[in-house]
């Protein structure tokens, strides 16, 4: 029988391998050859719990393999344009809040100030404190801490609350978010101490602050310079021209160099432990603002443009705050005890905002000696 021819060998057909980038590994970006399991580098050892549950939470076409923003608004920018300031940085994530505040140490912070406020408030009650004060200081109380009321509110709700969402790190937005919580617990607590003394025995009017902040020609320049900034959309001039001038030229004026220095001698040990709250609220805030223009006046590659932008929202802000800090001159005569003069509260507010000025990197401008 004759052989049969060998059969002919079968093709199989496979399909072919085509990379289309989109595999493991295929991609870089910034933490692509990172062997931890962390997408950031920690600022200790260990990253911290405030790290671990802030940083890099907020995604970012710029940080990530997920390219483009996975959300945006209606008519406008995908997620958070860097446009929505005019300060530039080349890693706005290097930005970590010193105070380390996250969702559990605000409520836990907060919860603690509200029980000493409430529980000085109670004492005040028991003890009669009130029974103590003056005329003059019952009228300067009800007129000039109730109008700060409004500055204090009016930042809370349309600076800080509005701008919180704005800026381009979690980490950035989570502390201006709890610079609005601050300062809207504190501006409660001023109306509660408002409330209590028009309950009290004390001569006291609880509504002379509205009149005072609408129509007194001393406080009409301070609730110019509120609804200013209120009228600002850079949110990092808007946190520049609060916490660095408004609230070292106004803010501190009042609290610290007027109110907090001559209660006691007023006879009062109630009103400085509330503003001594509104003070500590303040020194964590300007803490966490002092380190964010201290990261963009020493970018490696945005410095000396970022410090010239500084300088002019200085030449833009500073002489509207001190006419706002000179118009409150007249209420430094208005208690019985004075301790000391407006001169003096004016030049120690002054030294302390050139001392900040100079650890963020920034030169005192001229306007300040005007």
């Amino acid at each position: 029988m004759a052989d049969r021819p060998p059969a002919a060998t079968k093709t199989r057909s496979f399909p072919r391998v085509e990379f289309t980038d989109s595999e493991a590994g295929a991609l870089e970006f910034p933490s692509s050859r990172s062997r931890t399991y962390n997408y950031f580098k920690p600022a200790k050892l260990r990253a911290t719990v405030y790290e671990d549950v802030t940083v890099d939470v907020q995604p970012d076409p710029d940080r990530h393999l997920t390219q483009g923003w996975i959300y945006g608004f209606g008519n406008g920018p995908g997620g958070y344009p860097k446009e929505w300031t005019t300060a530039k940085s080349s890693n706005w994530h290097a930005f970590l809040d010193p105070n380390e505040e996250w969702e559990q140490t605000i409520y836990r912070n907060n919860s603690a100030v509200v029980r000493q406020v409430s529980l000085c408030l109670e004492n005040a009650k028991r003890a009669d404190a009130y029974d103590h004060w003056n005329s003059a200081w019952s009228r300067f109380i009800s007129r000039n801490l109730g109008a700060w009321m409004h500055a204090e509110n009016g930042i809370a709700l349309h600076v800080f609350t509005s701008i919180q969402r704005s800026c381009p790190s979690n980490m950035i937005n989570n502390a201006v978010a709890i610079n609005a919580a601050h300062k809207m617990r504190f501006a409660q607590d001023l109306a509660l101490f408002n409330l209590d003394l028009s309950e009290s025995h004390l001569e006291f009017d609880g509504a002379a602050h509205k009149e005072v902040w609408q129509d007194a020609a001393e406080w009409q320049p301070v609730r110019k310079v509120v609804e200013e900034l209120t009228a600002t959309g850079d949110w990092a001039e808007l946190l520049f021209a609060t916490n660095v001038v408004f609230e070292q030229l106004v803010g501190q004026l009042f609290r610290s160099e007027l109110v907090m220095q001559i209660a006691a001698k007023n006879g009062d040990y109630i009103t400085p432990t509330i503003v001594g709250t509104g003070e500590n609220d303040y020194n964590r805030d300007l803490s966490y603002s002092r380190v964010l223009f201290q990261m963009l006046t020493r970018d490696e590659e945005f410095s000396a443009e970022n410090k010239e932008l500084f300088d002019g929202w200085l030449a833009k802000w500073v002489p509207r705050c001190l006419e706002a800090a000179n118009s409150l001159q007249p209420i430094w005569s208005q208690p019985a005890d004075k301790v000391r003069t407006f001169a003096e509260s004016l030049s120690s507010a002054k030294e302390k905002f050139s001392q900040l000025l100079g650890e963020i990197g920034l030169d005192v401008p001229k306007e300040l000696n005007q």
